[in-house]
């Protein structure tokens, strides 16, 4: 494990280095759970900048194995490891500050700073979006020697990825993630998604993290870079697990959006 990061970080220096930044805000933010007694929404002001912080780490170590696998032949693609590490540091300092003024980051526009904040936000993700396309395209553009499961793998697990990012974008334009309801109010465990309304970053979430699952299962059944002895029923594996993931994305979009929790806590 110790060498598979620090072949990453060789190959991905900005992008790695930037994903142990997010790794280490996680574990200081922890303390805030211990000394922290604030409410917002009724949660701890830092479980929210913890879970982003964790996530948004996962997404760079991601990212940073995708463009790693990539031809180095492109000068963009060293802008586009910059862009990515760039949007998402003035995305978890941005959550954070808001964490430590004691409100909220996303959809609060109630002073005109609050307002900036939350449109800054929104720009740093779309420009991550557009990133992300950039990815995609070289993707098609110029294909890496992978096996041809992997290959589709992470190419529909960046396409499941940009899906859920307009799912973020969606949620936006409501200025809010319940359905039914004012945002906070009972939640699930650590999710925090709501258990008595609609929540429409159940779609996001699952989405967002496509990028992991379908990638994971192209590697699992056909390996990398090794010849497949069954291309045709690993590649078929794949596309299903995409779909499937699409599919349960709609879902629960639509699930949301008619007011019904995942899981009904009432």
């Amino acid at each position: 494990m110790v060498e598979f990061f620090a072949d990453l970080y060789r190959k991905q220096p900005l992008l790695t280095a930037t994903a142990w930044i997010h790794v280490t805000l996680a574990l200081v933010m922890l303390l805030g759970l211990a000394v922290d007694n604030r409410s917002i929404l009724g949660l701890n002001p830092w479980i929210k900048p913890i879970k982003f912080a964790a996530s948004i780490a996962v997404y760079l170590f991601t990212i940073a194995l995708f463009i790693s696998y990539l031809p180095q032949r492109h000068a963009l693609l060293t802008w586009t490891a910059g862009v990515i590490s760039a949007t998402m540091l003035i995305e978890i300092a941005l959550i954070s500050m808001q964490a430590l003024r004691g409100t909220t980051s996303h959809f609060n526009t109630t002073t005109p700073f609050d307002t900036v904040v939350f449109a800054a936000m929104g720009i740093a993700v779309a420009i991550n979006t557009v990133a992300v396309l950039f990815v995609i395209w070289q993707y098609f553009e110029q294909p890496p020697a992978l096996s041809p499961a992997f290959l589709w793998g992470i190419r529909l697990g960046l396409v499941v990825f940009v899906l859920g990012s307009i799912q973020g974008f969606l949620m936006a334009s409501r200025m809010g993630h319940t359905v039914g309801a004012p945002d906070g109010g009972p939640g699930l465990p650590i999710l925090n998604w709501s258990t008595r309304f609609g929540d429409l970053r159940v779609a996001h979430f699952i989405g967002l993290h496509g990028l992991q699952l379908i990638p994971l299962v192209g590697y699992l059944v056909a390996g990398s870079a090794a010849p497949e002895k069954n291309a045709p029923s690993s590649l078929l594996t794949v596309c299903a697990v995409a779909g499937i993931s699409i599919g349960a994305m709609l879902w629960a979009h639509l699930q949301a959006l008619a007011g019904r929790p995942l899981i009904n806590g009432r």
